[in-house]
């Protein structure tokens, strides 16, 4: 189908002739004027073709399409426009840039990269030349991934997984757009709209509950875990070598993924965080066992402790035997979270405790659980007003003043 594009902010033509598709630059800035005039000469072009008088030299002299179309044979060279030079197929470009960016990235987001493009992108792009992706295009893909099949029992992708594809597309035509100056089109693309996690933290009943119930040798796991609000993978990739029985602090440094230890998941994780006397004496009773081996938390070979072994074997058969609500093991970082805000704990320094670089995710993510935190009751406000306004019933008033007060030159003689 004929129509009227852009590309780096220039009109240009993009019709079929002879089994073939033909793209013709302009010069002419993206507006609606400049649109409509060229859409009556694409109608002149459809109609010239239909009728069999279309003369390629005589719309547009001097293109390379010219010839191409007039002795009827071969593919048409790749046409782009004369302020671009010819842009990569895509297969060929996201392997470049795939190469080029691993020295930046943790393993397991590359990983998640390389799964990305071997799954959706280069079945749906192919051997398009980078240059000549649209927004359209896109949005095509974008369609495609989500209803692609999800994990376990979900039907297809969630929104979180379509925008991190997505995003990682993007990333790769910026490059693309940088290297070879054209505009990037997944630029103007909205994120599809993610589902909010429900936050749902364990009581102060029901964390001592847990711990008091965990098998014994999972005791001080669970203490630590609830109490400092580490990740599953910080958690599993501690080493004894990171923890300052001196200080009373524990250094998160590493992160075990997929088996791997790697670099904390942003430079805000690493952190310090202070040790309360209950993670510091499950840690010593934690050395008695483990204190030979490099990690706190191990398996018997001296290993970091798998999670789904953890989940599936302690976590869940515990929650049951409990009779509580089933939740995924990282509600308890958000549980020690609460428990930290609830005591009256500075904002700030339990931000710094949990990683984050400010107290944006903390208020947004926790507040409701804190009425001190946050108030929405009033009663901050009842507190303030209370005592200073008094709301006794009153004499009658006159519009002078209140009664017994004294009006110069108003005395009343008795």
């Amino acid at each position: 189908m004929s129509s009227i594009r852009a590309q780096a902010g220039a009109l240009f033509f993009d019709f079929r002739y002879r089994g073939q598709r033909c793209r013709e630059y302009t010069k002419l800035s993206d507006t609606l004027a400049n649109r409509r005039r060229m859409e009556k000469v694409l109608e002149k072009i459809e109609q010239a073709i239909a009728e069999g008088r279309f003369d390629y030299a005589t719309f547009f002299p001097g293109s390379r399409m010219a010839e191409k179309v007039a002795i009827g044979g071969g593919d048409p060279a790749p046409l782009v426009s004369p302020r671009l030079g010819a842009t990569p197929g895509f297969q060929s470009f996201i392997e470049d840039w795939f190469q080029q960016s691993l020295p930046a990235w943790r393993k397991s987001h590359a990983t998640t990269v390389r799964s990305s493009i071997d799954t959706h992108m280069r079945p749906f792009f192919g051997d398009t030349p980078v240059g000549e992706l649209t927004k359209s295009d896109l949005l095509q893909f974008r369609a495609e991934v989500a209803r692609s099949k999800g994990r376990g029992e979900n039907e297809t992708l969630s929104a979180k997984t379509v925008n991190r594809i997505m995003q990682t597309l993007g990333q790769a035509l910026g490059e693309a757009a940088e290297q070879y100056g054209f505009t990037n089109p997944a630029e103007r693309i909205k994120r599809l709209k993610q589902r909010r996690i429900d936050v749902q933290p364990f009581s102060l009943a029901e964390t001592r509950q847990i711990i008091a119930t965990v098998r014994e040798d999972f005791r001080p796991y669970m203490t630590v875990r609830f109490l400092t609000g580490m990740r599953t993978g910080e958690l599993h990739g501690l080493q004894w070598r990171y923890v300052d029985f001196e200080r009373r602090q524990i250094l998160v440094r590493e992160t075990v993924v997929r088996g791997q230890i790697e670099y904390t998941k942003t430079d805000g994780s690493q952190r310090e965080i202070a040790m309360s006397q209950p993670v510091f004496e499950a840690l010593l009773e934690q050395k008695k066992e483990t204190g030979h081996q490099r990690f706190v938390f191990c398996t018997a070979n001296g290993t970091p402790l798998d999670n789904d072994n953890v989940t599936n074997r302690v976590w869940y058969p515990l929650l049951r035997h409990l009779g509580l609500a089933p939740r995924r093991p990282y509600q308890t970082r958000h549980t020690c979270a609460t428990l930290w805000l609830a005591a009256g704990e500075n904002p700030e320094w339990v931000a710094r405790q949990l990683g984050h670089v400010d107290t944006t995710m903390l208020f947004k993510t926790y507040s409701r659980f804190i009425p001190n935190l946050t108030r929405t009751d009033g009663s901050a406000f009842d507190a303030l007003v209370s005592g200073v306004i008094d709301t006794a019933p009153s004499p009658p008033t006159t519009s002078l003043g209140r009664r017994g007060d004294v009006i110069p030159g108003t005395e009343i003689s008795p």
